[in-house]
């Protein structure tokens, strides 16, 4: 996993930037009742989309949480007075105490299903009765856009998806969530180029793929023969889905 306080200063460039960060607060807002209430920004990062929830919601109290203390002081600096640091799978506040809670770019990181299962157990546990849980899902198959590249790394390894949509709903239903609405939204600026692409695999992105592997090296010299080594390919779908937890009574 990449160290996410050494990646704070340039996450938000190498991940879309405002861009994305629009379109993905645009479909959680899209998923999220516009009311009055408190939102919990779960492993909220730079606070990029976390300043955007609250830009466009101003009746809702909107707090982050990040587990990494540079990303943490990243958005601390978007969002004065609403950020702490906090592990997601041990949040630091009572039951029932928001009315929306998001986890965006979080469950995919996890390493196995008891993290995820922690994760989900925790954003349902803060969730007041009728509160909604909204999280991204199937983050890898995003990248999958049908591209030369694509085609290129099929073969490659692939670890578990820990975010995949039917493990995460299993996971909210065993702490009383039901699905209650789905969305997508384009990664911006986030298409992969041939030469981009293999810079990746020089820098371990493909986790099961490190640098110097042999089959790493076999999978950049496959990329290096495309044409058109710098032109981006379409830009990643990401998937999101929303859960309520039902009300008294």
């Amino acid at each position: 996993m990449l160290d996410y306080d050494k990646e704070a200063d340039a996450y938000d460039l190498s991940r879309g930037g405002e861009p994305r960060a629009e379109a993905a607060t645009r479909a959680v807002l899209g998923l999220i009742p516009d009311r009055p209430g408190r939102l919990l920004d779960a492993a909220c990062g730079t606070g990029i989309v976390t300043r955007r929830l609250a830009a466009a919601r101003p009746a809702l109290r909107v707090t982050g949480a990040d587990l990494a203390a540079g990303m943490a002081r990243r958005a601390a600096a978007r969002l004065p007075g609403t950020i702490l640091q906090a592990d997601s799978r041990r949040l630091p506040f009572a039951d029932a105490t928001f009315d929306v809670v998001t986890s965006i770019w979080l469950l995919h990181l996890l390493s196995d299903a008891a993290q995820v299962r922690a994760v989900v157990a925790e954003c349902a546990r803060v969730l007041k009765p009728g509160g909604v849980y909204v999280t991204t899902v199937d983050k890898a198959d995003a990248h999958d856009v049908g591209s030369d590249i694509d085609v290129v790394l099929a073969p490659r390894p692939r670890r578990a998806a820990q975010d995949a949509v039917g493990a995460v709903t299993a996971h909210a239903a065993e702490h009383g969530l039901a699905p209650s609405g789905h969305a997508s939204f384009p990664g911006v600026g986030q298409g992969r180029s041939p030469r981009v692409t293999i810079a990746d695999l020089g820098r371990g992105w493909f986790t099961l793929l490190p640098p110097g592997d042999p089959r790493t090296e076999e999978f950049a010299a496959g990329l290096a023969r495309l044409p058109d080594q710098d032109r981006p390919r379409p830009d990643p779908l990401f998937a999101l889905r929303a859960f309520r937890k039902p009300a008294d009574g």
